[in-house]
């Protein structure tokens, strides 16, 4: 059964928009809405511009970098956390694979009795 896609009405830096949502993305969309809203409004007072395409693209820029900042940020600790803890990840999938097997081998007997 397909899902019937709703709207919902957003307004960024005051002009309305319509936006196609499913409702358990609702507040998400919201809270999104309210941090887009409020870079848009912020680069508008520190640029003084009024120019509604102009400061959408600056929003989108200053949120992607920020995006990627976080990103490459989770990425650079992620490795140090691997270095630091000398995990062999490799050794650790070659491991959880052989514990499925093993897993397998034992219930295997098991779907015969049902």
């Amino acid at each position: 059964m397909r899902k019937e896609t709703n709207y919902l009405d957003i307004t960024l830096l005051g002009k309305e928009y319509r936006v196609a949502c499913p409702p358990e993305e609702h507040d998400a969309l919201r809270a999104a809405v309210v941090y887009v809203d409020e870079k848009m409004h912020d680069i508008a007072e520190k640029t003084r511009n009024n120019i509604s395409e102009r400061i959408a693209v600056m929003a989108a820029l200053n949120i992607a970098h920020e995006y990627l900042s976080r990103m490459s940020t989770t990425d650079e600790t992620y490795k140090a956390i691997e270095s630091e803890t000398a995990v062999d990840f490799g050794a650790v999938k070659r491991r959880i694979s052989v514990m499925e097997a093993e897993l397998e081998a034992v219930l295997a007997p098991q779907d015969k009795l049902l």
